[in-house]
């Protein structure tokens, strides 16, 4: 072997939904993940029986610790802020994010959509492209979206994003699809590498299946902004349980489980009807992380918005803006609401999500297997993240953090 590996001991990872009793190698040359046997020498980290697990990937986030992707001052700050904020993710265990737009005016979409090319960042969770989550929504489930800005669908997404930003940025787009002439956007977005997802709709079950056949392949914030599941009229979350035969298959479906968004039994169910589609999202906005209080609004919102504990609303209203809770306790939500275990849990916001983006193959991360970015985070029994590896290299440590916390204090005395 030419170069120097890390081979991790006394720990058990998480692949497929299930924790495997083994160790795991990774190069510090190419901070790729490496066959399990055959290597002596190398640096050895002892994990204490903690669990390995791929880093988590933040695939609907509108942003935290007091920014949001919309605040755009100019080509030069709006960088430094989403590097900020990708640092902030890596204490976290996310690895990598997808920064997510909701509704704002075309022009305000091409001026921010370069800045979210995908890109490492140092230390820090990778980013990997933008969700446009609009203007293609209907306004009967707009929830804190501005509908006056929504668009049809045979407005060309160029018109919208911008073509130079269709071809690197955006990777991810929100779709109504009972809206006239969805289903060309949708054929149009898909064909051209963009993957597509159902919500902020009033869509009935068959206006899924469409949506699915036109090649949408996931729902948004299942069962917000959308119809309720009924007895006789399953509406577009029917669709999470079609069966592994059906063709195309059942789509891949956020939850968002923060105990607004959702009763927790809601959580339950939805996971434990597809875990192998199921995949976790904070939808977090600026508030997360931040105390509780009154806070301006933005170009999404241009209202107060009003932040208690995990419920973030527009101010004197019961309309909810977005999340406010870590993935990693989404986790831990998860797995106290469904009875699944960690590793059923991790597969949420790390495997779903890769495989849902195509992110998975050799090169490719989310998974913990030979070929793949060594992108991995450690958890305890109980779900929370002790360290945070990208590429090979550690890039935060709770023990460190605590300590270094401890040595300020002491300082300030």
């Amino acid at each position: 072997m030419s170069g120097w590996f890390t081979l991790f001991t006394n720990a058990r990872y998480a692949l497929h939904g299930e924790l495997v009793e083994d160790h795991l190698v990774i190069s510090d040359e190419t901070g790729r993940i490496l066959k399990r046997e055959g290597y002596i020498g190398g640096d050895l980290v002892d994990l204490d029986d903690n669990i390995i697990a791929p880093g988590f990937l933040e695939l609907h986030t509108n942003g935290a610790n007091g920014f949001h992707f919309t605040h755009f001052q100019d080509e030069q700050t709006y960088p430094q802020k989403v590097d900020g904020i990708a640092r902030y993710y890596a204490t976290q265990g996310v690895t990598g994010f997808w920064a997510t737009l909701p509704t704002i005016k075309a022009d305000e979409f091409q001026q921010i959509l370069p800045s979210l090319a995908p890109r490492d960042i140092p230390n820090s969770a990778s980013l990997l492209g933008a969700h446009t989550e609009g203007p293609y929504l209907h306004p009967d489930k707009k929830g804190a979206h501005n509908s006056s800005l929504f668009q049809t669908c045979s407005t060309s997404p160029s018109n919208i994003y911008g073509a130079s930003n269709l071809s690197s940025s955006v990777k991810l787009v929100t779709v109504a699809p009972e809206l006239p002439d969805s289903s060309s956007l949708i054929r149009n977005l898909t064909s051209s590498g963009i993957k597509v997802s159902m919500g902020h709709s009033t869509a009935s079950y068959s206006d899924g299946l469409i949506g699915l056949e036109s090649g949408a392949t996931c729902l948004t914030h299942t069962l917000n902004a959308m119809p309720p599941f009924a007895s006789r009229i399953p509406g577009l979350a029917g669709m999470i349980s079609l069966p592994s035969t059906h063709n195309p298959p059942a789509p891949w479906y956020t939850i968002i489980p923060d105990g607004e968004h959702l009763h927790p039994a809601t959580v339950s169910l939805l996971h434990n009807t597809n875990p192998q589609r199921s995949i976790l999202i904070t939808d977090s906005i600026e508030l997360a992380s931040l105390p509780d209080g009154t806070y301006p609004g933005h170009a999404q919102i241009p209202f107060e918005q009003t932040k208690n504990g995990t419920r973030a609303t527009i101010a004197g209203t019961d309309t909810l803006i977005g999340g406010c809770i870590t993935l990693q306790e989404g986790v831990r939500n998860l797995m106290e609401w469904s009875g699944c275990d960690i590793a059923e849990a991790v597969r949420t916001v790390t495997e779903n999500v890769a495989e849902f983006m195509g992110i998975d193959g050799l090169g490719g991360r989310g998974v913990l297997k030979e070929g793949r970015r060594a992108d991995l985070c450690v958890l305890n029994e109980a779900g929370e993240v002790l360290q945070t590896w990208i590429a090979g290299q550690k890039v935060w440590d709770k023990e460190d953090e605590l300590r270094l916390r401890e040595d300020d204090g002491e300082a300030r005395i």
